[in-house]
């Protein structure tokens, strides 16, 4: 497969690089116009990949234009813990009010839906109701972690894979027979720990908070006793989950109702924070079907 550099892209928008390594704030742009115009589309595509996550404020759309935009990129996939819309699939509602149940899984570091086979290529996410202060989104650049990590663990981590687990987390609340049920339906995935972006060719540090175990370290290589698998193999990935939480890699972006975010999930995490209860935050999330990391 060869794999080509993107084109910088043109400069239609008024684009402000928020930090040294990602993020980028676009202005005077109409997502609704962008969905159904090629050529900005295309120039919009190219920014998500020079900054990796998009921002976007003061974007009145209503949920079929949303749907719209998320499907230039590709088709679209539901969640199967969360649900969609029934009347606009594979738009998630994520809303946290008083109503609410106390679920916490998105402050931690993640990125989307790694526990399968194919993860998701990015998402497209408005902010539909914010806290008058809190509730922000952090997102972190994995191809820089990577590049940044020590040539020594560079060179123990290169082959290693990883497992990731839907039933170890979104399951872990559910009765035995249902969490059974869920992993039946969604095996755990295995991906490399250290990924290729399929567009630019950037090295990708590819483990997050569904990360279970490293399923290929227990080798002769690595393991003289067994405290260099158990705890050494935890312990090795625990320091790589760690890499996201470092601020040089990071943008933090500050909610505002109709502002929305575009991001590349093959090359970033991001953490939502929940620092705002009982205040009430809405978001709605359009996640587009990736495909398999290599």
């Amino acid at each position: 497969m060869t794999i080509t550099a993107p084109n910088r892209p043109r400069t239609t928008f008024d684009v402000e690089q928020l930090t040294c390594t990602i993020g980028a704030e676009v202005r005077d742009c109409d997502l609704a116009e962008v969905a159904s115009d090629a050529a900005l589309f295309d120039e919009l595509r190219a920014l998500l990949l020079q900054h990796k996550v998009l921002f976007f404020r003061d974007q009145h759309m209503t949920r079929a234009q949303h749907v719209g935009l998320a499907e230039r990129f590709g088709p679209l996939e539901d969640h199967p813990v969360v649900g969609s819309d029934p009347d606009h699939p594979g738009l998630v509602q994520i809303y946290k009010d008083l109503d609410s149940p106390p679920e916490h899984f998105e402050n931690s570091y993640h990125c989307d839906a790694t526990w399968r086979e194919n993860p998701p290529f990015g998402c497209v996410l408005r902010c539909v109701e914010s806290p008058p202060v809190g509730g922000d989104t952090i997102w972190v650049n994995m191809a820089e972690a990577y590049r940044r990590l020590p040539q020594s663990v560079k060179e123990r981590v290169r082959d290693l894979r990883a497992r990731h687990s839907i039933e170890a987390t979104f399951g872990a609340r559910m009765p035995a027979e249902q969490r059974a049920a869920l992993h039946a339906k969604y095996p755990d995935a295995e991906h490399p720990v250290v990924r290729t972006h399929p567009e630019t060719g950037e090295e990708i540090l590819f483990v997050n908070s569904f990360a279970t175990h490293l399923v290929n370290y227990h080798t002769a290589d690595n393991v003289r006793f067994g405290i260099d698998y158990a705890p050494g193999a935890s312990d090795l990935l625990r320091y790589l989950i760690s890499q996201a939480t470092i601020p040089e890699y990071q943008v933090r972006w500050r909610w505002t109702p109709n502002s929305v975010a575009i991001w590349d999930n093959r090359s970033t995490q991001h953490y939502a924070v929940q620092d705002y209860w009982p205040a009430v935050r809405k978001m709605e999330r359009a996640g587009i079907v990736g495909d398999r990391p290599f």
